[in-house]
């Protein structure tokens, strides 16, 4: 008995629209649950016990959402890794085989083996912001399609069309905006860290607050860790004597694109960035590799701002 309460458990949860199924290692343990309120009482009752070490989920699909939170609600440590990983895992261990059964041992043998650092869950008030944002997007998206379409149709009837459907898109973005503004203006935490880094030429209101919503982290991490979490960062690929071009690869989907949009109008109108970026294709670096190290210095520069929270000068450059 005494045996068995030291053993240190690892918990693997592969999670579908209404269910989920659960394997814990080392004991071998399976069951499922529903994901409505009694079957997540019951993953809880069934797993608080155990005392895992770990519990981890595939973040996909969008369904881990409610998992995620009750078991985080109860105090339980619990991490959402890209599915990407555990897929390149299972080659690696030979389960070529894939069912909601298999995926959930493959992702407690993942969970013991790399150990994820459990993330803290955004609170409520990120996540509105976050779902602001990313209905904000959708808008632009859609909006960005009809124009498309305008410039393609001929016929009058159909060019009214497009321009309504365009007018329509644009009050509801406008309406989304006013509410993320509203939204933002509501924390002061929020207000201070907008206002230090729209001090810096180039960062405008959206991509202030994607930061806000999707980096927390920023200014509490070092340069290197935060500029992998943007998906800014160098990644080596050599082998014995080949040198491969570091490429830059994983990272948070929603921080990098407008972080390079940011980067497009510092380059234009911030001096010391434009300087920057213009020293490196002097030094006959490709565009791609130029706007990406600009990108990453402009995240690192945001970094040390919040961190020191102070406001722009071209001394942070």
């Amino acid at each position: 008995m005494e045996a068995e309460e030291k053993t240190v458990r690892f918990v693997g949860i592969d999670v579908a629209k209404n269910r989920v199924d659960v394997h814990v290692r080392p004991d071998g343990a399976r069951f499922g649950c529903a994901t409505d309120s009694a079957g997540l009482a019951e993953l809880i009752r069934r797993l608080g016990p155990l005392a895992p070490r770990l519990i981890v989920l595939e973040a996909s699909g969008g369904y881990e959402g409610v998992v995620l939170a009750a078991l985080a609600e109860a105090g339980l440590p619990v991490a959402a890794v890209n599915p990407l990983q555990i897929r390149r895992f299972a080659g690696a261990i030979g389960k070529l085989a894939k069912t909601d059964t298999i995926d959930a041992a493959v992702i407690a043998h993942f969970a013991e083996a790399v150990r994820p650092e459990p993330r803290a869950l955004p609170n409520d008030l990120t996540l509105r912001l976050r779902e602001l944002l990313a209905r904000r997007h959708q808008l632009v998206v859609m909006g960005q399609a009809e124009g498309q379409r305008l410039d393609k149709v001929e016929q009058r009837i159909a060019q009214r069309s497009c321009r309504t459907v365009l007018r329509a898109l644009e009050a509801e973005r406008k309406r989304i905006e006013a509410a993320i503004d509203k939204l933002v203006q509501s924390s002061p935490l929020w207000r201070a860290k907008e206002n230090l880094m729209r001090t810096v030429p180039g960062v405008g209101p959206t991509v202030a607050r994607v930061f806000i919503a999707h980096l927390p982290e920023l200014g509490t991490l070092d340069r290197h860790k935060v500029a992998a979490l943007a998906g800014v960062a160098p990644i080596n690929r050599d082998s014995g004597q080949y040198r491969c071009k570091r490429r830059i690869h994983g990272g948070r989907v929603h921080l990098r694109a407008p972080l390079y949009m940011a980067c497009l109008v510092a380059v234009r109108h911030n001096p010391p960035l434009r300087t920057f970026y213009s020293r490196l294709k002097q030094a006959g670096k490709p565009t791609r590799v130029a706007i990406v190290a600009t990108m990453r210095k402009l995240l690192i520069i945001l970094n040390a701002m919040l961190r020191d929270n102070t406001p722009w000068t071209e001394v942070h450059a």
